[in-house]
């Protein structure tokens, strides 16, 4: 489908010709369910229930397998993309390269979040090469962590270090992927958070107003005030999900309403029972699913094509 780009460095083959146009940026951003918890091959029986909803596997699902066929080469390794491109500061180390499995916190490639099928979707639509930047860190509210300027109060850290990644991005995007060039357009923003806002109440009661601040003054800050934006519903435990979570659904799509050239993507049918998952104790991180944060991706990714009336 697609040439590794190292391997056409290496080789000296002809770089891959892209269509005249900016770099399609779309920054990703949210906690841990946006840094990504899908598991793609841990299968130990104890520990990943010997491999049950694992990517590696749920793409054998004879029902889902046309869905999967493309991520994967004729020789049976994941695709690795040279015309999608990520980037990702973990607490190890800056991710870098073309999109495929391993784009979370986690070391190695052993982990998948919503960015991977987003990335596909987005790359298959677009004649552009397209860059993912990824900020994102587990256990953030929007209340105290993301707090934006418009909401009052302090203005959250990992509000300031969202725009300061997404600032250092651009700005290296001309070393770090020479082969895109250096002109880009910012294409769209994706928020996937919540979890953390549910345990407390003022945070609760806060939360669509924070999360409407928090969208209009990433607008502002990076200078596109009709950036397209999709949020991503907390859908964790599917529809037997406690008050406190609908509650926060109910404010995630009421803000999507509020908000011009904004959409609300529901992710509830996408949850998985944890006896077909590979971590069971981990509710919060759909059980890591792989089909989970496949499904989530495919949806937000869907959601922004259609937002943006891209060609699919």
């Amino acid at each position: 489908m697609r040439l590794v780009l190292t391997l056409v460095m290496c080789l000296g083959l002809a770089m891959p010709a892209f269509a005249a146009g900016k770099v399609q940026v779309y920054i990703l951003a949210g906690q841990s369910n946006m840094q990504g918890q899908g598991v793609v091959d841990f299968d130990h029986p104890e520990y990943y229930t010997g491999g049950k909803g694992i990517l590696n596997n749920v793409m054998k699902n004879p029902g889902m397998a046309e869905r999967y066929s493309h991520i994967k080469d004729a020789m049976g390794k994941y695709v690795v993309r040279d015309d999608v491109f990520v980037r990702h500061v973990t607490k190890e180390e800056t991710k870098i390269g073309g999109l495929s499995v391993g784009f979370t916190s986690y070391p190695g490639k052993h982990h998948i979040g919503p960015e991977f099928q987003f990335g596909h979707l987005l790359g298959d639509a677009t004649k552009q090469p397209v860059l993912l930047i990824k900020t994102a860190w587990g256990g953030k509210s929007i209340y105290k962590d993301f707090r934006p300027p418009s909401s009052g109060g302090q203005v959250g850290p990992y509000y300031v270090q969202m725009l300061e990644e997404i600032e250092q991005a651009l700005s290296a995007m001309k070393d770090e992927f020479p082969q895109i060039g250096k002109n880009y357009e910012l294409a769209g923003f994706v928020w996937f958070q919540g979890w953390n806002d549910m345990f407390d109440k003022e945070a609760l009661t806060q939360y669509e107003d924070n999360l409407v601040n928090l969208v209009s003054d990433v607008r502002t800050a990076l200078g596109t005030e009709d950036l397209p934006v999709i949020i991503g519903e907390t859908g964790n435990m599917g529809e037997d999900a406690g008050d406190n979570m609908k509650q926060i659904r109910l404010a995630q799509k009421s803000a999507a309403d509020k908000l011009s050239n904004a959409v609300f993507v529901k992710t509830t049918s996408f949850a998985r029972p944890k006896e077909e998952s590979p971590n069971v104790g981990h509710g919060h991180h759909w059980f890591g699913n792989a089909e989970s944060y496949f499904l989530i991706g495919d949806a937000m990714g869907n959601a922004m094509i259609k937002l943006k009336r891209l060609r699919n």
